[in-house]
């Protein structure tokens, strides 16, 4: 118990980036450009679907709420590395790390899920349009969203609690840019191997179960579509599904990678690689692979600017 009492009383250091200072100042300018992007993107996007009336419909409802956590998500690592880089300081309270943890954790998982919830929407709206008033009603979409969020939660609450009352020795130093799950595994003093098979549960669950679910689904659409016979709308159907299956690959394989192996396999170079192109990357290219190709969200935004 002295030995809990003492970990919850000390700050963390986070690495960054990179251990050496001439690399992060260039990294951090591009991210930085990164990040304005993504708020940019997404905050229009969002105020689009709120103000034309043509994108008051279950998939720009959905994907709206994509945008408010992308927006989130990116926000919760980027500004703290930010404020640490400026700083020299580089420290991260106790607190401040585990509230890090959960609110990542909760974005993320949410994110996996909705995206899955999206391509539900789009396997209903080509496979089954008869049925789609009734499949994809306000109330199950607005389901779709509140377990999204609530299972996301906790999830993250449960993985947050355990980590925090686990006792850290010795070093406090995070080689990463933010506080994650994995990072924090080495600096505990005690073995993980039986906790680390929960979140390799919980990873399967929340993120190989969707992606698997998007896999099928954009499948069944493209099948649909092919028998079809039309040309052109089998090449915007390739088209889209491709788009969207690039950036859903992204998502959930660097995130896979990340949360389904034993800290033993992990590399902070790698891991921190990896996490950049899920918490940042990610979130810079939904709101343009989802929506700005769109033909829908572009006569929007003609008609919002004309």
């Amino acid at each position: 118990m002295g030995t809990g009492n003492h970990s919850c009383g000390t700050d963390f250091t986070l690495v960054g980036l990179f251990k050496y200072g001439h690399l992060d100042t260039i990294l951090f300018t591009v991210i930085a450009l990164l990040f304005a992007v993504a708020l940019i993107g997404n905050i229009t996007l969002v105020h689009l679907i709120r103000l034309d009336r043509t994108l008051h419909t279950p998939m720009y409802f959905l994907l709206s709420q994509l945008s408010i956590i992308d927006m989130m998500y990116i926000s919760t690592t980027v500004p703290k590395m930010a404020a640490n880089f400026l700083s020299d300081t580089k420290t991260i309270s106790f607190l401040g790390c585990a509230i890090q943890t959960f609110v990542f954790l909760t974005l993320g998982g949410s994110e996996a899920l909705l995206l899955g919830f999206m391509s539900y929407d789009r396997y209903i709206a080509i496979c089954q349009p008869l049925h789609y008033p009734l499949l994809m009603s306000r109330n199950i979409c607005c389901s779709m969203v509140a377990g999204a969020w609530s299972s996301s939660s906790i999830n993250a609450f449960v993985h947050t609690v355990y980590v925090f009352q686990l006792p850290f020795c010795g070093s406090r130093i995070v080689n990463h840019f933010f506080c994650e799950v994995p990072s924090l595994l080495p600096l505990v003093c005690e073995d993980t191997s039986q906790y680390e098979h929960t979140v390799l549960l919980s990873g399967l669950v929340i993120l190989l179960l969707p992606f698997l679910a998007i896999l099928v689904s954009y499948a069944r659409v493209l099948v649909v579509v092919f028998q079809m016979g039309s040309g052109k709308g089998q090449s915007r159907a390739v088209s889209t599904c491709s788009s969207h299956l690039t950036v859903a690959s992204l998502f959930y394989v660097t995130g896979l990678c990340t949360y389904t192996q034993p800290h033993s396999l992990h590399s902070p170079g790698r891991d921190k690689v990896v996490a950049v192109l899920y918490s940042i990357v990610t979130p810079v290219l939904n709101p343009f692979i989802y929506s700005l190709r769109n033909k829908e969200v572009m006569g929007a935004l003609r008609r919002q600017v004309g």
